[in-house]
Protein backbone atom coordinates (compact mmCIF):
# COMPACT_ATOMS: atom_id res chain seq x y z
CA UNK A 1 0.00 0.00 0.00
CA UNK A 2 1.34 3.41 -0.94
CA UNK A 3 1.07 6.41 1.34
CA UNK A 4 -2.34 7.97 1.76
CA UNK A 5 -2.93 11.54 0.54
CA UNK A 6 -2.50 12.66 4.15
CA UNK A 7 0.73 10.68 4.41
CA UNK A 8 2.14 12.29 1.28
CA UNK A 9 1.16 15.79 2.43
CA UNK A 10 2.60 15.22 5.92
CA UNK A 11 5.87 13.87 4.53
CA UNK A 12 6.20 16.86 2.21
CA UNK A 13 5.30 19.45 4.84
CA UNK A 14 2.25 20.79 3.01
CA UNK A 15 0.44 22.28 6.00
CA UNK A 16 -2.44 23.72 3.96
CA UNK A 17 -3.17 20.36 2.36
CA UNK A 18 -2.93 18.59 5.72
CA UNK A 19 -5.41 21.05 7.20
CA UNK A 20 -7.90 20.44 4.37
CA UNK A 21 -7.60 16.67 4.63
CA UNK A 22 -8.00 16.66 8.41
CA UNK A 23 -11.27 18.57 8.04
CA UNK A 24 -12.81 15.57 6.28
CA UNK A 25 -14.77 13.01 8.28
CA UNK A 26 -13.56 10.10 6.13
CA UNK A 27 -9.86 10.69 6.80
CA UNK A 28 -8.12 8.38 9.27
CA UNK A 29 -5.15 10.42 10.61
CA UNK A 30 -3.51 7.27 11.99
CA UNK A 31 -3.64 5.22 8.78
CA UNK A 32 -0.14 3.89 8.07
CA UNK A 33 1.62 3.08 4.83
CA UNK A 34 3.02 -0.35 3.95
CA UNK A 35 5.83 0.10 6.48
CA UNK A 36 3.54 1.05 9.34
CA UNK A 37 4.53 4.71 9.12
CA UNK A 38 1.68 7.06 10.02
CA UNK A 39 1.36 10.65 8.79
CA UNK A 40 2.66 11.83 12.18
CA UNK A 41 5.64 9.46 11.89
CA UNK A 42 6.48 10.79 8.42
CA UNK A 43 6.15 14.43 9.45
CA UNK A 44 8.36 13.88 12.50
CA UNK A 45 11.00 12.05 10.48
CA UNK A 46 11.12 14.78 7.83
CA UNK A 47 11.23 17.62 10.35
CA UNK A 48 7.94 19.32 9.52
CA UNK A 49 7.12 20.89 12.88
CA UNK A 50 3.98 22.68 11.71
CA UNK A 51 2.44 19.43 10.48
CA UNK A 52 3.48 17.60 13.65
CA UNK A 53 1.85 20.31 15.78
CA UNK A 54 -1.32 20.10 13.71
CA UNK A 55 -1.56 16.34 14.04
CA UNK A 56 -0.74 16.33 17.75
CA UNK A 57 -3.53 18.85 18.26
CA UNK A 58 -6.06 16.18 17.37
CA UNK A 59 -7.40 13.90 20.07
CA UNK A 60 -7.64 10.94 17.70
CA UNK A 61 -3.95 10.87 16.73
CA UNK A 62 -1.85 8.29 18.59
CA UNK A 63 1.59 9.86 19.28
CA UNK A 64 3.08 6.49 20.29
CA UNK A 65 1.99 4.51 17.22
CA UNK A 66 5.12 2.78 15.95
CA UNK A 67 6.17 1.65 12.49
CA UNK A 68 6.67 -2.01 11.60
CA UNK A 69 10.19 -1.98 13.06
CA UNK A 70 8.94 -0.55 16.33
CA UNK A 71 10.10 3.05 15.83
CA UNK A 72 7.78 5.67 17.28
CA UNK A 73 7.42 9.17 15.80
CA UNK A 74 9.40 10.52 18.77
CA UNK A 75 12.22 8.08 18.13
CA UNK A 76 12.41 9.13 14.47
CA UNK A 77 12.54 12.79 15.48
CA UNK A 78 15.40 12.06 17.90
CA UNK A 79 17.36 10.18 15.23
CA UNK A 80 17.13 13.21 12.97
CA UNK A 81 17.96 15.70 15.71
CA UNK A 82 14.72 17.69 15.36
CA UNK A 83 14.77 19.40 18.77
CA UNK A 84 11.65 21.51 18.32
CA UNK A 85 9.65 18.47 17.26
CA UNK A 86 10.99 16.47 20.19
CA UNK A 87 9.76 19.28 22.46
CA UNK A 88 6.28 19.02 20.92
CA UNK A 89 6.12 15.32 21.69
CA UNK A 90 7.45 15.69 25.23
CA UNK A 91 4.71 18.19 26.06
CA UNK A 92 2.17 15.40 25.67
CA UNK A 93 1.12 13.62 28.86
CA UNK A 94 0.44 10.42 26.92
CA UNK A 95 3.87 10.15 25.28
CA UNK A 96 6.24 7.36 26.25
CA UNK A 97 9.72 8.92 25.90
CA UNK A 98 11.52 5.69 26.79
CA UNK A 99 9.72 3.31 24.42
CA UNK A 100 12.29 1.20 22.55
CA UNK A 101 12.15 0.00 18.96
CA UNK A 102 12.95 -3.58 18.06
CA UNK A 103 16.43 -4.27 19.34
CA UNK A 104 15.79 -2.29 22.52
CA UNK A 105 16.98 1.05 21.15
CA UNK A 106 15.27 3.92 22.95
CA UNK A 107 15.01 7.54 21.79
CA UNK A 108 17.87 8.46 24.15
CA UNK A 109 20.00 5.57 22.83
CA UNK A 110 19.49 6.86 19.28
CA UNK A 111 20.11 10.51 20.16
CA UNK A 112 23.35 9.52 21.92
CA UNK A 113 24.42 7.49 18.90
CA UNK A 114 24.00 10.43 16.53
CA UNK A 115 25.48 12.98 18.92
CA UNK A 116 22.39 15.18 19.17
CA UNK A 117 23.25 16.98 22.41
CA UNK A 118 20.16 19.17 22.47
CA UNK A 119 17.87 16.17 22.14
CA UNK A 120 19.83 14.26 24.78
CA UNK A 121 19.35 17.19 27.20
CA UNK A 122 15.61 17.22 26.57
CA UNK A 123 15.28 13.50 27.20
CA UNK A 124 17.51 13.49 30.28
CA UNK A 125 15.27 16.17 31.78
CA UNK A 126 12.47 13.61 31.95
CA UNK A 127 12.08 11.51 35.09
CA UNK A 128 10.58 8.67 33.05
CA UNK A 129 13.68 8.21 30.88
CA UNK A 130 16.27 5.66 32.00
CA UNK A 131 19.67 7.16 31.04
CA UNK A 132 21.43 3.78 31.32
CA UNK A 133 18.89 1.61 29.49
CA UNK A 134 20.71 -0.88 27.22
CA UNK A 135 19.63 -2.44 23.95
CA UNK A 136 19.39 -6.21 23.44
CA UNK A 137 23.20 -6.38 23.12
CA UNK A 138 23.62 -4.61 26.49
CA UNK A 139 24.88 -1.52 24.66
CA UNK A 140 23.94 1.59 26.66
CA UNK A 141 23.58 5.20 25.46
CA UNK A 142 27.01 5.84 26.98
CA UNK A 143 28.51 2.98 24.96
CA UNK A 144 27.09 4.58 21.82
CA UNK A 145 28.25 8.10 22.59
CA UNK A 146 31.72 6.85 23.52
CA UNK A 147 31.99 4.65 20.43
CA UNK A 148 31.30 7.56 18.10
CA UNK A 149 33.34 10.14 20.01
CA UNK A 150 30.45 12.38 21.00
CA UNK A 151 32.23 14.17 23.83
CA UNK A 152 29.36 16.49 24.75
CA UNK A 153 26.89 13.64 25.02
CA UNK A 154 29.33 11.61 27.11
CA UNK A 155 29.59 14.54 29.56
CA UNK A 156 25.80 14.81 29.79
CA UNK A 157 25.41 11.11 30.49
CA UNK A 158 28.22 11.03 33.05
CA UNK A 159 26.47 13.81 34.97
CA UNK A 160 23.75 11.31 35.87
CA UNK A 161 24.32 9.09 38.90
CA UNK A 162 22.26 6.30 37.32
CA UNK A 163 24.77 5.89 34.50
CA UNK A 164 27.38 3.20 35.13
CA UNK A 165 30.52 4.10 33.14
CA UNK A 166 32.00 0.63 33.67
CA UNK A 167 29.02 -1.44 32.54
CA UNK A 168 30.07 -4.04 29.94
CA UNK A 169 28.03 -4.90 26.88
CA UNK A 170 27.38 -8.46 25.76
CA UNK A 171 30.89 -8.67 24.30
CA UNK A 172 32.45 -7.46 27.54
CA UNK A 173 33.25 -4.01 26.16
CA UNK A 174 32.94 -1.03 28.49
CA UNK A 175 32.36 2.52 27.25
CA UNK A 176 36.04 3.37 27.73
CA UNK A 177 37.17 0.34 25.74
CA UNK A 178 34.77 1.31 22.95
CA UNK A 179 36.24 4.82 22.85
CA UNK A 180 39.82 3.56 23.03
CA UNK A 181 39.30 1.07 20.21
CA UNK A 182 38.24 3.93 17.92
CA UNK A 183 40.90 6.41 18.97
CA UNK A 184 38.64 8.90 20.76
CA UNK A 185 41.28 10.23 23.15
CA UNK A 186 39.16 13.05 24.62
CA UNK A 187 36.36 10.65 25.46
CA UNK A 188 38.86 8.21 26.99
CA UNK A 189 40.13 11.05 29.18
CA UNK A 190 36.59 11.75 30.37
CA UNK A 191 35.99 8.12 31.26
CA UNK A 192 39.43 7.18 32.63
CA UNK A 193 39.28 8.95 36.01
CA UNK A 194 35.96 7.33 36.85
CA UNK A 195 37.18 3.91 35.80
CA UNK A 196 40.38 4.28 37.81
CA UNK A 197 38.46 5.38 40.90
CA UNK A 198 36.20 2.39 40.59
CA UNK A 199 39.15 0.04 40.31
CA UNK A 200 40.80 1.51 43.43
CA UNK A 201 37.74 0.74 45.52
CA UNK A 202 37.44 -2.90 44.42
Amino acid sequence: MRDTPLGWAAMSGYEGVVKILLSRDNIDPNKPNAYGQTPLWLAAFCGHGGVVKMLLGRGDVDPNKASEDGQTPLLRATCSGHEEIVKLFLRRDDINPDKPAYGGRTPLWQAASYGHEGVVKLLLARDDVNPDKPDVLSQTPLHQAASYGHEGVVKLLLSRDEVNPDKPNRLGETPISCAAARGHARVVALLQPRTSATHRTT
